[in-house]
């Protein structure tokens, strides 16, 4: 699956968030994820698995805990492909500008 494909959903956008500040067990992320969207608990396990499996997140296990740690080798992946899409448009939108400049001062 695409990294964007992952990252699409709000909820999983949301835990890369919380993750990239630094490790957190699997209930403080429920905690949180449960209070801003309101979803059950098995939810945001699903969104936690989805994550992890696919290569955005790492988790192991501390006695009774889960804790979670982003994994940040799917995030090049992502950023990547963003970055060829922001050349393209850099590229036109600055044309772009260039032109309107242009007509600007050709009507003055």
């Amino acid at each position: 699956m695409h990294a964007l494909d992952i990252l699409g959903d709000p909820v999983r956008r949301r835990l890369i968030e919380l993750l990239a500040r630094g490790d957190r067990a699997s209930g403080e992320l429920t905690d949180v994820i449960r209070g801003e969207f309101g979803i059950s608990q098995p939810a945001v396990s699903n969104h936690l698995r989805v994550l992890r499996d696919a290569g955005f997140a790492h988790s192991r296990a501390e006695g009774s805990r889960r804790i979670y740690s982003l994994a940040g080798e799917r995030m090049a992946e992502a950023h990547a492909w963003l970055d060829t899409q922001l050349g393209f448009w850099t590229n036109r939108l600055d044309a772009l500008d260039t032109e309107l400049r242009r007509g600007f001062k050709e009507e003055r």
